[in-house]
């Protein structure tokens, strides 16, 4: 727990083989629960995850491919089934590191924000550990979600490891989260307009040998297409309150010509 909170760790799953078992052997003590979902995984993950025995650990899987989003979907509607205050996400690949954990969790433990996101492009090693595509496409994906959103402090928008607390995630429609790539924009986003308050924090990057399921389409196309929904619906819930605020101006116009003089 953190300070009297149930703590979660979601961890999605697809295709991971070994190295989500090394991922599950490093998280902290102070973790509660851990969710995997094999999202249909056509390796050996799911044979490697019976062999399990962290009495923390359940493990789910999808009968058909679902997108991390819908991975994600499942493991957070699992973690609030089983009464956690706090919700953290770590991919089951290895590119998140537990020792980051803490540091993440600990303004929403603490109250200070809703949803806690890791900012790789503020280590100082990032330039040199990530592999210059997704430097530059990072870069130019935070810059648009950045202006979408409203947040001036967003760096790292397509950072999937989080902290999210109860309240925050009671509010979401999970069903309706995006489930491919593109969900941490779709989900910021959501956050966003429902008035959480958003925060990040600096994680380490890390990054092996595994292939990047990102597609030139997703980058081009599919992630820009939602920060264009996010910059709309922001857009449209701002007009809707000014909207109201000169019609309550206007009704007190009206009531003071009626006054008697």
């Amino acid at each position: 727990m953190l300070l009297g909170q149930p703590l979660a760790v979601v961890v999605p799953a697809y295709n991971t083989g070994p190295r989500v078992l090394r991922v599950l052997a490093t998280l902290p003590p102070f973790v509660d629960l851990v969710v995997v979902v094999d999202d249909a995984s056509t390796d050996d993950t799911a044979r490697l995850l019976a062999t399990v025995t962290d009495p923390r650990v359940r493990c789910l899987r999808h009968t058909h491919n679902r997108g991390v989003g819908g991975a994600l979907a499942t493991g957070y509607g699992a973690a609030l089934d089983l009464g956690a205050d706090l919700v953290a996400v770590l991919a089951g690949d290895g590119q998140m590191d537990p020792e980051d954990l803490l540091a993440l969790a600990a303004p929403v433990a603490e109250g200070r924000a809703d949803y806690a996101r890791g900012d790789r492009l503020s280590h100082p090693s990032c330039a040199r550990v990530m592999p210059w595509t997704r430097f530059l496409g990072n870069h130019i994906l935070s810059f648009l979600t950045r202006l979408a959103t409203g947040l001036p402090g967003l760096s790292d928008s397509q950072c999937g490891y989080t902290v999210i607390a109860r309240r925050a995630l009671l509010s979401l429609d999970l069903g309706a989260l995006w489930r491919r790539y593109g969900y941490p924009n779709h989900l910021l986003g959501a956050l966003v307009l429902a008035g959480w308050r958003v925060t990040g924090v600096t994680v380490a990057p890390r990054y092996g040998d595994e292939r990047s399921g990102v597609r030139l389409r997703d980058a081009l196309w599919t992630v820009p297409r939602i920060i264009l929904w996010v910059a709309w619906a922001r857009a449209s819930c701002w007009l809707l309150r000014e909207r109201r605020a000169l019609g309550a101006g206007a009704r007190g116009v009206l009531e003071l010509s009626r006054s008697p003089r």
